[in-house]
C-alpha cells in the first residue's frame, strides 16, 4: 500500500521548490530515487536551477527525464516503482498503487491550499489515508 505524505506549510513562506530541495537532500541520504513529476515547465526549470544551487557545498544530482539520475524530473511518470515521487501536478495522482510514497508540497496561500485540500478529498475516495505534516 502506498505511503501519502502531505507537507503542509502553515507558517513558513517557504516555497515549493525550496522545501523540495531539503526533502530530497535528506531522501538522497538514505539512497533512494526520487521523481519530481511536474508538467510545467517553468517550474521544472526552478526546480532545476534551485537543485544545482540549493547546498553551498554541493549540487544535489538530478537531471530531467534522465532516469540514471538519483533525482528525476518529469512531466510523465517513471516505468518502474522503485521511486519515491513528489507529485506537482493539480490531481491527485491516481497510479498511487505503483509507487511506495507520493509527496505533495502545500504552500502558505489560499491557492494551493485549496487545491491541496482537493488532493486530500481525491486520496481519500481512492481509499487512502494521507498523512500530513505541518510545517
Amino acid at each position: 500500500m502506498a505511503k501519502i505524505s502531505f507537507y503542509l506549510f502553515e507558517k513558513s513562506p517557504e516555497r515549493q521548490v525550496e522545501s523540495t530541495c531539503r526533502l530530497c537532500r535528506k531522501i538522497l541520504k538514505k539512497s533512494e530515487k526520487i521523481w519530481l513529476l511536474c508538467e510545467n515547465l517553468e517550474l521544472q526549470q526552478q526546480l532545476d536551477d534551485r537543485l544545482w544551487s540549493f547546498d553551498a557545498t554541493s549540487f544535489i544530482p538530478h537531471g530531467i527525464d534522465d532516469v540514471n539520475a538519483p533525482i528525476c524530473i518529469s512531466a510523465k511518470l517513471p516505468e518502474q516503482s522503485d521511486w519515491i515521487i513528489f507529485n506537482f501536478n493539480d490531481q491527485a495522482l491516481e497510479q498511487f498503487e505503483k509507487f511506495s510514497h507520493i509527496i505533495e508540497i502545500i504552500e502558505n496561500n489560499e491557492v494551493a491550499k485549496q487545491l491541496g485540500r482537493e488532493k486530500f478529498k481525491q486520496y481519500r475516495r481512492f481509499g487512502i489515508e494521507p498523512k500530513t505534516y505541518k510545517l
